[in-house]
């Protein structure tokens, strides 16, 4: 077996090392030497555009947050079925990331920052929706390795209540919240009633029909009105 070519060098705010690697065709970023995503596991990521989006598609003036935007495969299924009409912003806290999907990974996912629908903010994902009001029709959180806080510990806080609330606040009158993870998580689905969220999970495998392991999203719905 081939060794892994590095590609990319990138520190996340608490210090933890992340690297672009590449062995062969597949395309991997690892965060403190695990693996956080490859480029030969992302039937989930396109399930959880599929999902959050399903109401989002049928509107002219559908305006979508994602965050999160990894190695662009989330982004890239959430552009496919929105119309042409629709509004993306996605937020990306690393700037290197950003760089790497315009450069090596852009052609894995068919360069969707080159997409005019898309408006990138290199921020972190929470100061985006804290400072939004009934703007989005779904918001997809493909953030860290879901609810329990893998990579950054700052994390936390999106998934808590407060971060909760946020969403709720950012979310048009029945839009959608949609959660990738890599496991289940009661607690977090808990929060999300308690919120006022109608709450339906969805169980996928990371290849989707051709398996995989096993990956959980998370969708809420908000409140068509408070």
């Amino acid at each position: 077996m081939k060794p892994w070519e590095l590609l990319g060098k990138a520190t996340l705010p608490d210090g933890t090392d992340m690297r672009l690697q590449r062995r062969d065709t597949e395309y991997a970023i690892f965060a403190a030497g695990k693996l956080l995503m490859s480029s030969r596991m992302h039937g989930s990521e396109e399930a959880l555009a599929a999902l959050a989006c399903v109401q989002a598609r049928q509107r002219d003036d559908a305006h979508v947050l994602v965050g999160g935007l990894g190695m662009g495969f989330t982004l890239r299924a959430t552009l496919d079925v929105l119309p042409a009409s629709a509004r993306v912003d996605v937020v990306e806290l690393q700037a290197d990331v950003v760089v790497w999907n315009r450069g090596p990974l852009g052609p894995l996912a068919n360069h969707p920052l080159k997409d005019r629908r898309v408006q990138v903010q290199e921020r972190d994902v929470m100061a985006a929706i804290a400072r939004s009001h009934r703007r989005f029709d779904a918001v997809i959180l493909d953030v860290d390795n879901g609810p329990d806080a893998f990579t950054t510990a700052s994390n936390a806080e999106l998934y808590g209540d407060r971060g909760i609330d946020a969403i709720r606040r950012a979310l048009r009158p029945g839009g959608v919240l949609a959660v990738w993870s890599a496991w289940e998580d009661r607690k977090f689905e808990q929060r999300l009633r308690y919120a006022g969220f109608r709450v339906r999970t969805e169980h996928v495998r990371a290849r989707l029909k051709k398996g995989g392991p096993h990956h959980t999203i998370f969708l809420g719905e908000a409140p068509t009105r408070d």
